[in-house]
């Protein structure tokens, strides 16, 4: 009797669980809706709150109209694609090495898009933003492949630390690659520094919809992959237990992970922090469950990157603050005081 008792209130405290967990995405879902209005609202050009309500059901044509749709809109249509697309390459990454402090550009993700953005201004002559787009992400898959197979070759798998480890030289040898070729080309490198600095602005609703059916894939691999990676973060031997392949499940976690920051960084450049920091903030929520985890990151980390990009705005107006530089100024402390905690362990 005690036991049935026992197991009623078990099942009763897991519901209500669940529906707290439920109510406070429905809340961040909520939130981010009114942040992405703030971000049509507030910019450079003073429109009032009503004008930029009207224009955004009706589209007079007006100059405000064509900040509010050709501008604002894009802009903040891409700080939702790629917030949500960091967040989950961050919490997959987490979740992939078991690393607290691993973040997406941890396989060579983000220096191989740079390096893609660096051939095609220096060799092939490239210099519209849509056209770095595909090289970014050329040089984003090459990168993470060139990773995969230091990290698998020799003896043994491809463990999470051997994968940091190749990561880390993969990263060393293209940041020593990018630097030469823009010391030797200057007008080069006058091009490259627009895209590095990590920016929303600039970017029209073309370069939203290419990247967009890369995040798409990316993330719904991602969250397809995340009761394999609860089983995993058990441990390789009981992941096995639980009938989980273990090697499949790196495989298309890395795949997830090149689509998804591979194609943010191509479009907004290198933004950092967001992926760290945003699956930090899901697991103080919602507790390690992946499922969890990465549904709540999809939707704080636009919040993060909006949130940035407005406050980017309204700090330095009439001019403003480029995103990535916010985002590095919020992240820097945070990723301090992670490093100094002291039951930051292995996930």
């Amino acid at each position: 009797m005690s036991a049935d008792v026992s197991a009623i209130r078990t099942g009763s405290a897991a519901r209500a669980g669940k529906a707290r967990l439920g109510t406070g995405l429905a809340v961040a879902v909520a939130a981010l809706a009114l942040l992405c209005l703030v971000s049509i609202w507030v910019g450079t050009r003073g429109i009032s709150f009503t004008t930029t309500w009207e224009l955004l059901w009706h589209n007079d044509g007006s100059k405000a109209a064509v900040v509010i749709h050709d501008y604002r809109i894009p802009r903040t249509l891409l700080g939702l694609v790629v917030g949500a697309a960091l967040g989950l390459s961050g919490a997959l990454m987490q979740a992939l090495t078991r690393n607290p402090l691993a973040d997406p550009g941890l396989l060579g993700v983000s220096l191989g898009a740079a390096t893609g953005v660096v051939v095609a201004i220096t060799f092939v002559g490239i210099g519209s933003l849509l056209g770095y787009v595909w090289f970014a992400l050329a040089g984003a898959a090459l990168a993470s492949v060139a990773v995969y197979i230091l990290g698998s070759s020799g003896r043994g798998a491809a463990t999470p630390e051997r994968l940091v480890v190749a990561g880390a030289a993969m990263t060393a040898v293209l940041y020593a690659f990018d630097t030469g070729v823009l010391v030797l080309r200057p007008r080069a490198f006058d091009e490259f520094r627009f895209w590095t600095v990590g920016s929303l602005a600039g970017r029209n609703i073309e370069v939203v919809l290419t990247v967009l059916p890369f995040i798409a894939v990316g993330g719904l691999m991602a969250l397809l992959l995340t009761r394999s990676l609860n089983a995993m973060a058990l441990g390789d031997e009981v992941g096995r237990g639980l009938g989980v392949h273990i090697g499949r499940t790196r495989v298309l976690s890395a795949i997830a992970v090149i689509l998804l920051c591979g194609a943010a960084t191509a479009a907004a450049g290198p933004i950092g922090f967001v992926g760290l920091a945003v699956p930090h903030m899901a697991r103080f929520i919602v507790g390690p469950d992946q499922r969890w985890v990465l549904a709540y990151s999809v939707v704080l980390a636009p919040i993060l990157l909006i949130g940035a990009d407005v406050l980017g705005r309204v700090l330095a107006s009439p001019s403003e603050i480029q995103v990535g530089i916010v985002t590095a100024i919020l992240g820097g402390p945070l990723f301090i005081a992670l490093c100094r905690r002291r039951k930051l362990v292995m996930l």
